[in-house]
């Protein structure tokens, strides 16, 4: 018996710590942080990062606009309290990201028909939307990204509790949007389907609707 507990006493503490997440499996590797190493790695003075969406000046260094330098000089002068927030945030704030997001004159956010919360990132956002339908939403627990979405959309809405499907969007032979796809794919989906829209800036592909195609979207989604 004193055998037994000497060599258990033996184990360091670090090996039974890092042994209960053993069999945590490692996740998938990043396909753009993949390309920023390799870029990195790269010793062409010509190299040209397009992997991350950002800013950057002729010398590859961040860019930050001078927009949002004015708007962090309006944040500090503004010496606020740091005080807690309403578990939906700061209603100033969604207030006014609905105006921005729908309009002033949206007939929706006049008659109070828009619920807004603030949240942690695209992803905060998604993940927040997700667990929400997922739980609440009583005529679909299956919703429809387009063909292709960002990589951790599907992970993000499966964690959720959502089914996920896709509907036709990217067009390989055209380096655009399938339209056509897109409308008949929407249109076949079940009564009250849950659809995820990338209101602009597509990711990954950069390809968007152009305004005609977004009404005809709405058109079909509201029918």
């Amino acid at each position: 018996m004193l055998t037994v507990v000497a060599r258990r006493q033996a184990i360091p503490k670090a090996a039974r710590f890092i042994s209960a997440w053993a069999a945590v499996p490692q996740g998938p590797p990043d396909p753009i942080l993949g390309i920023t190493e390799a870029f990195k790695a790269d010793k062409d003075p010509k190299k040209i990062n397009l992997g991350v969406g950002a800013y950057r000046d002729d010398n590859g260094k961040p860019y930050v606009l001078p927009s949002v330098q004015k708007a962090e000089e309006l944040l500090a002068a503004a010496k606020g309290d740091k005080e807690y927030l309403p578990i939906t945030g700061l209603a100033d704030f969604t207030s006014a990201a609905a105006k921005l997001a729908y309009g002033a004159d949206s007939t929706a956010l006049k008659e109070g028909r828009i619920a807004v919360t603030q949240s942690i990132s695209g992803t905060g956002a998604l993940r927040i939307g997700g667990a929400f339908l997922a739980r609440h939403y009583p005529h679909s627990k299956t919703i429809y990204l387009p063909v292709p979405s960002w990589g951790n959309h599907t992970p993000i809405f499966r964690d959720s509790g959502l089914e996920v499907k896709g509907y036709r969007y990217f067009d390989k032979k055209t380096v655009g949007l399938d339209f056509e796809g897109l409308i008949e794919d929407l249109k076949n989906a079940p009564e009250k389907s849950i659809v995820l829209l990338h209101a602009c800036a597509h990711n990954p592909t950069g390809v968007d609707p152009t305004p005609e195609q977004w009404k005809k979207i709405s058109e079909v989604i509201g029918a």
